[in-house]
């Protein structure tokens, strides 16, 4: 049987594009701070990060492509939006009387650097898990969601992780420290993934019924920068 889009509202659309912006402009905010979780070492924003590729999943396999590229941008464009402003309120001269112009620097003031490896990572991970995901999805017939999550994350969780540890951190930490960060970071991104995949099936089976699309992308332009 022939699947194509079924044209609808997309009402639950915009409460996931806010809730996939919230998590990406928290988590790099969180990302400052060096976490120890056992035996991974971890930025702290990699607690919360995983889940914008579990939105990406979603976005992806019921939206189809098009509309996860819409929301990619978004991210990005709000990612950039954040570091411009974190950067602007550090050049302001501080009042008389506030002290604590060293903690902004020291915390918020190294955003800015965060920020332009994850817009990078970001823009470079997200897209690639997407365009597998939706390639996977017609080579498997919208058959076997997990392979095709799973399979999608590992990739797009590898240039994510790489780009953006080597643009935020390389130099910073020592070298020790910088390895188990890439090390840790990846095989916990990965493992939220494959821990989150009853979820991400139950969420998309609720959304196709309820939205009424299960998008197949057959002719979709793959360009990123197509908008």
């Amino acid at each position: 049987m022939e699947k194509k889009e079924i044209q609808s509202q997309a009402r639950f659309l915009p409460a996931i594009t806010g809730l996939f912006v919230a998590v990406l402009i928290i988590s790099n905010i969180a990302s400052t701070k060096i976490a120890q979780m056992g035996l991974l070492v971890l930025d702290a924003g990699t607690i919360l990060f995983p889940l914008s590729y579990i939105f990406g999943d979603i976005l992806t396999e019921v939206y189809g492509y098009k509309k996860a590229r819409q929301v990619i941008w978004t991210g990005f464009l709000s990612l950039v939006l954040m570091s411009v402003v974190f950067f602007i309120v550090g050049l302001l001269p501080p009042a008389e009387g506030w002290g604590n112009q060293p903690a902004y620097d020291l915390i918020l003031g190294v955003v800015p650097r965060i920020a332009i490896a994850s817009i990078i990572a970001y823009f470079a991970g997200e897209f690639s898990n997407s365009f597998l995901l939706a390639k996977m999805k017609i080579m498997t017939n919208g058959k076997m969601l997990w392979a095709r999550t799973i399979g999608s994350t590992i990739v797009g969780q590898g240039v994510d992780t790489a780009l953006f540890t080597i643009i935020a951190f390389y130099g910073v930490l020592p070298f020790d420290v910088f390895l188990a960060l890439v090390a840790s970071n990846y095989v916990f991104k990965v493992g939220v993934e494959v821990a989150f995949t009853p979820v991400t099936y139950k969420v998309t089976g609720f959304l196709k019924k309820e939205e009424g699309i299960d998008a197949y992308d057959y002719d979709t332009d793959f360009s990123p920068f197509k908008t």
